[in-house]
């Protein structure tokens, strides 16, 4: 049986650019006709995603096997580690929690034993696969992990796969990242880097071709590409260090609904509001103090790998008091998974399942109470809207699909309307006056009909007109692949990639007729 061909992107450090350049590599690869899977043996992220058989996943290679037109698997990333608090992880094993660790305890009982499992899952995959597209994770060159690596050099000379090395020269030190990444591995690692792509370049480039010359006589190896910084790129990104760039600003900008996030410390799966930035008049912003919450239309509380700590955060720092005064005054408060089980009256952790804290009394919008176990609720989900709230009575039978990943069971104290029919089961609640709700379903602003319609409601409560224009983000998420796979391409030397994953490059008449697979 013919295996798939290999190639993997390494980068100098975290943040580089490493999974947007993977899911562009996927695209352009599938575009060329190509049958291309992501994999990435070890993944660390809050940010997470469920694959059609209920099994959790990083996010990112989620992401990547949707640029590929392929349902996601977990041997795209058969181990995820969920940080739950400060040196304590939770370690989820082919999508199923496996158990918490410290980082010692994972790194001396549990590396040893998962050198099998990603090799078995990489083989599994370049047998169904013609290439499969590798990412590495942070730097090749950590010195102190490298006896126990499974996810950058060893797993290259597992798959026997080519290294692309990515530098960011947006952060500076874009040289001396690249030469001292080199000089820190073994001789049998360089030779397996075979070029380099220098990524975010901001400014005229020929100012930086006497740098480039310099590095490829220096080193050796190929600048395959500088990739210019590419703005909007409306493509979900891994990790919540993207809230800390500048385009997540904590001003509202000039438009009609002021939605602002909670940014908790350990938030996760922030990409649930994507589909809010994206309407057009929807300011989103992230906040982190209560001077940061300013007068917004609507709060959200998003998902937590820490619920109890994380609604401590808000009860010491203030915005407990802040997000209540502002609800007072009109604001709307929304909770997802994490945020829906802080808007009850209490949560309890008998087991300290994900806190040591052992219970917390809730925010107190809803008559629920929240008990964690070790047991945890991964699945897909559709239904519909069934409230009976005069509110959301006019988009009531809307249908509505995500995923759920938690570790609470909520049970209501006292009747509340629920939100949601999913199957035979119903999910969510809200309060009285309509203005509070939350919901376990991750993914519900995705649904375009039920986000514009009750963005709607929210307009015609502050006295604006509805403008019912239904966007379709699943759609704009299709073109940003293809905008993405074109921005690469263009400036990436794809004679010489082809080389060096060892295949022909197919004619460019596969990527005129290209059609991404409908879902």
């Amino acid at each position: 049986m013919q295996r798939a061909k290999t190639i993997m992107i390494q980068g100098t450090s975290s943040d580089v650019g490493k999974s947007v350049l993977t899911t562009a590599l996927c695209r352009i690869l599938l575009q060329d006709g190509w049958k291309v899977a992501p994999y990435k043996s070890q993944n660390m992220a809050l940010n997470s995603y469920v694959t059609l058989d209920g099994k959790e996943i990083g996010r990112a290679q989620g992401v990547q096997a949707e640029a590929c037109g392929i349902p996601a698997t977990t041997d795209m990333n058969p181990i995820l580690i969920k940080p739950t608090r400060d040196m304590t992880a939770q370690i989820v094993v082919h999508g199923r929690p496996h158990q918490e660790m410290s980082a010692r305890r994972y790194r001396e009982e549990y590396l040893p034993l998962a050198a099998d499992i990603v090799k078995d899952a990489l083989e599994r995959l370049r047998a169904q696969f013609d290439i499969v597209a590798i990412e590495g994770a942070g730097s090749p060159a950590e010195i102190n992990l490298k006896d126990r690596d499974i996810v950058n050099m060893r797993v290259a000379g597992w798959a026997d796969a080519p290294v692309i090395l990515v530098a960011d020269i947006d952060r500076g030190g874009v040289f001396a990242s690249i030469v001292g990444t080199l000089e820190l591995l073994e001789e049998h690692e360089r030779n397996r880097v075979k070029g380099f792509i220098i990524n975010k370049f901001r400014g005229d480039i020929s100012l930086l071709q006497s740098g480039l010359d310099w590095l490829e006589q220096r080193t050796g190896i190929p600048v395959l590409g500088v990739i210019p910084h590419m703005p909007k790129l409306n493509i979900e990104a891994e990790d919540s260090v993207v809230l800390e760039r500048p385009h997540n600003p904590v001003e509202a900008d000039d438009k009609d609904l002021d939605v602002v996030v909670i940014r908790l410390p350990r938030i996760s799966n922030f990409t649930d509001f994507d589909p809010l930035s994206a309407e057009p008049d929807v300011s989103l912003r992230y906040a982190e103090s209560a001077d940061q919450l300013q007068k917004p239309d609507i709060i959200i509380l998003p998902g937590s790998k820490n619920t109890l700590d994380d609604l401590a955060f808000l009860q010491e720092n203030g915005m407990t008091e802040a997000i209540e005064q502002l609800v007072a005054h009109g604001s709307r408060l929304v909770g997802i998974c994490g945020g829906y089980q802080m808007l009850g009256r209490k949560l309890n952790d008998p087991l300290q399942v994900e806190s040591e804290r052992g219970e917390s009394t809730g925010l107190g919008y809803l008559p629920l109470e929240t008990t964690f176990y070790a047991d945890k609720r991964t699945e897909r989900v559709t239904g519909i809207v069934q409230c009976e709230h005069q509110s959301w009575s006019t988009f009531k039978g809307t249908p509505v699909s995500g995923y759920e990943i938690h570790m609470g069971q909520t049970k209501k104290l006292e009747p509340v309307h629920s939100l949601f029919l999913l199957g035979d089961r119903e999910d969510g609640a809200v309060t009285d006056d309509g203005r509070i709700w939350g919901t376990y379903v991750h993914g519900i602003f995705h649904n375009d009909e039920f986000r514009r319609s009750w963005l709607d409601t929210v307009r015609v409560s502050k006295g604006l007109q509805p403008i019912h224009t239904v966007l379709p983000f699943s759609a704009q998420q299709a073109e940003a692949f293809d905008k993405l796979a074109d921005h690469v391409r263009a400036y990436l030397n794809m004679e010489r990639l082809y080389e060096i994953i060892g295949i022909e490059r197919r004619s460019m008449e596969s990527e005129r007729n290209f059609h991404p697979p409908s879902d």
